[in-house]
């Protein structure tokens, strides 16, 4: 199964600063996409996941044929894992995730936006979770749907939330927009990364509307920084 990316339209900065998910001095009206989103680093955040204390029962493969040697490990705030990364073109049709283009397609996704209708994988940032198992309960680790992932790769930083789940055996995975805003070959069937890729997924975290880059991207730095700060 490869992995997916979305990027979701942005919410109004009233709406949001009224959930208390944005500061008062930042907007909702999403920015021109770089490399680099917010004020950390993808080098201080690396720093701080280079040893492992592992929380889950057991490790994943990355691929059906690969064998299991992923942990998820645990930090202050936050739980990582270091994989590949799959595209996910999963939910909403669209020009370039759709049966044609993706075998694995599927036009729903675990999580859903506010307007209930499933994650735009082409537009909208997201990560795929592994499906609770006796390996890993994601949701008993404090990763909601929703939740805000840094997703670190070829020094660059991509904010998402958590957005599918998948496999309860394999971990890696990815929406179309993510992998392509890091530089990573976003073609559902051929593209991805074999490795180098590291996921942090800040516990307890939330985005509302899940379909807002923008205040997941707000959210993210700032928890980010917080990260930083505890660990």
């Amino acid at each position: 199964m490869r992995l997916r990316t979305l990027t979701l339209a942005a919410a109004s900065g009233s709406a949001l600063l009224a959930a208390g998910l944005l500061p008062a001095h930042a907007s909702a009206t999403p920015s021109p996409r770089s490399p680099q989103e917010g004020t950390v680093s993808a080098a201080d955040l690396l720093a701080k996941v280079t040893t492992c204390a592992q929380i889950s029962n057991g490790k994943y493969k990355t691929d059906d044929e690969t064998s299991a040697t992923i942990p998820v490990c645990g930090k202050n705030g936050a739980v990582f894992w270091k994989a590949d990364m799959d595209v996910d073109c999963d939910g909403q049709r669209t020009t370039n995730c759709n049966e044609d283009r993706d075998p694995w397609y599927q036009d729903d996704t675990a999580f859903h936006q506010s307007d209930g209708r499933p994650l735009k994988a082409e537009t909208l940032p997201y990560v795929v979770v592994p499906s609770t198992s006796s390996i890993w309960n994601y949701s008993g680790a404090g990763i909601k749907g929703g939740g805000v992932v840094a997703v670190v790769y070829n020094n660059k930083v991509e904010y998402a939330v958590v957005g599918d789940t998948g496999p309860t055996k394999i971990i890696g995975e990815a929406s179309y927009a993510t992998a392509k805003a890091l530089g990573i070959d976003p073609d559902p069937e051929t593209g991805g990364t074999d490795s180098g890729v590291t996921y942090i997924l800040f516990k307890n975290s939330k985005v509302s509307p899940i379909e807002s880059h923008s205040a997941a991207v707000s959210l993210g730095d700032q928890l980010a920084r917080q990260f930083l700060a505890n660990n």
